[in-house]
């Protein structure tokens, strides 16, 4: 009797601990997915950007020229950005991320994203300076200049802007699954335990 009571809690136990590990797992691959699907949106409007830049610059004369300019030359870093973090998503193995490594990574990420989305309106803001500072150019050259890069990095921003929060707001919104797990943690003076509702 004595060996089926072990046999049980044994089983249990595995269970509950499968249970946990197999959420951690399904909860690092949404975060992997959702991680290459908005690098995915970034790199194809880096992309795009590059492209249309790279033929209208070439086409177009005065503040066009170096709006379509900027916009070209803005989005190489975007590109790089999002093709680094779209290759390490790829690479990432979701197993191998532990209950502490997730919610780092998952806090982490968040936390960028809320940065950025400060740095975008500093770059809308910087933007606006420039177009303002072409205005007061005397030399049109440099006028038009000013006026084209600072029209290219409000819109640059404002994309960036709405992306990042866009992005945050996904991740933020799998913190639920996230919580899920930790509250069936629970800690003694002995050891941790695992508590599964079903």
């Amino acid at each position: 009797m004595k060996k089926i009571y072990l046999s049980l809690i044994f089983t249990l136990a595995f269970g509950f601990l499968f249970a946990q590990s197999s959420d951690l797992l399904q909860f690092n691959q949404d975060r992997l997915r959702n991680t290459k699907t908005a690098m995915t949106v970034l790199g194809t409007w880096a992309i795009g950007n590059i492209a249309v830049g790279s033929i209208l610059s070439a086409k177009k004369e005065g503040e066009d020229k170096y709006f379509h300019q900027m916009n070209a030359l803005w989005n190489g870093v975007n590109l790089g950005i999002a093709g680094f973090a779209y290759y390490s998503a790829t690479r990432a193995d979701p197993a191998s991320f532990g209950l502490y490594e997730s919610f780092n990574e998952q806090q982490k990420l968040q936390k960028i994203l809320l940065f950025n989305a400060g740095l975008d309106v500093g770059y809308m803001a910087g933007g606006l300076y420039l177009r303002e500072k072409g205005k007061n150019t005397a030399d049109p050259g440099k006028a038009a200049q000013r006026r084209g890069w600072g029209k290219s990095i409000i819109l640059q921003g404002a994309f960036l802007f709405v992306f990042d929060l866009s992005t945050y707001f996904v991740f933020a919104g799998k913190n639920e699954g996230l919580k899920e797990i930790l509250e069936g943690l629970s800690f003694s003076g002995n050891g941790v335990g695992f508590r599964r509702v079903f």
